[in-house]
């Protein structure tokens, strides 16, 4: 008997994927009244955390310019403290930052060339990420998440709703929805139980080609007196340049080389 071609092997799995994806979104739950509630359930829950910390690891799938499929991986740490105060890191294949933010000042650290910058940014973590993101073109990855009112943000946006029924990320069983905007379409995986915490949250964009995918997988998640003090003041390393004001040093995580179509 012969054996089929690795190609052929992977087609027909992936058929067989998709043939049970298609079978439990069928069967999935569509009450879209339902999912709203668990949605806000999640926004009211992190917005009333003072104090929070999780580890994350990221994917980020896109289409280069040789029409190749790749997913670039992170991983990283957060810790916030509401209102104004968070610290976070990232490391991948291309870049290793940290960056902290004490109410006043936000400090972004390049690890790998040892560059950092400062800027004024005085008011809560929602100005920070609306600075980082308009003005110095530095968006935060999952800032979704750590919106004081995740619903408020984003549910004036969407313009279709799924209860997908339930999902388990890492043994913890979730809610899973699926939410449309007219941008970008994104998923999230909701704990159940007191603590509703978003275990994970998937991001397509939907005008660009290939529909890039980025995903965010949150681990260790702690709120409270769980979470670890932090002075949130930043300390540059032994023989780090600062650079000039407006510069901020690079840390994309999507280089040129894979630059999307």
């Amino acid at each position: 008997m012969k054996t089929l071609k690795p190609m052929i092997s992977l087609k027909l799995w992936g058929a067989a994927f998709a043939m049970a994806a298609l079978a439990g979104v069928s069967a999935a739950h569509a009450d879209e009244t339902q999912a709203k509630q668990i949605f806000k359930a999640m926004s009211d829950y992190m917005g009333a955390q003072q104090a929070i910390s999780f580890d994350y690891d990221t994917s980020f799938e896109v289409i280069t310019t040789d029409d190749q499929k790749v997913a670039l991986a992170s991983s990283g740490s957060v810790l916030v403290n509401r209102p104004d105060k968070v610290r976070t890191t990232r490391t991948g294949g291309f870049a290793d930052v940290e960056m902290v933010f004490d109410g006043k000042t936000v400090s972004l650290l390049g690890k790998n060339a040892n560059l950092y910058a400062q800027a004024e940014a005085p008011g809560t973590i929602d100005n920070l990420v609306d600075v980082l993101r308009d003005k110095f073109h530095r968006p935060l990855p999952g800032a979704d998440l750590l919106s004081s009112d995740v619903n408020g943000a984003l549910m004036p946006l969407v313009t279709g709703v799924k209860d997908l029924g339930s999902g388990v990320i890492r043994g913890q069983e979730c809610d899973h929805l699926a939410f449309r905007t007219a941008e970008v379409d994104f998923q999230i995986w909701i704990a159940q139980g007191d603590r509703p915490y978003p275990c994970r949250f998937v991001v397509t964009t939907k005008d660009v080609t290939g529909w890039p995918q980025y995903t965010v997988d949150v681990r260790n998640f702690k709120s409270g007196a769980e979470v670890a003090a932090d002075d949130f003041v930043f300390k540059a390393p032994a023989g780090a340049k600062k650079l000039e004001k407006g510069e901020f040093p690079d840390v994309d995580e999507l280089p040129a080389a894979f630059a999307p179509k």
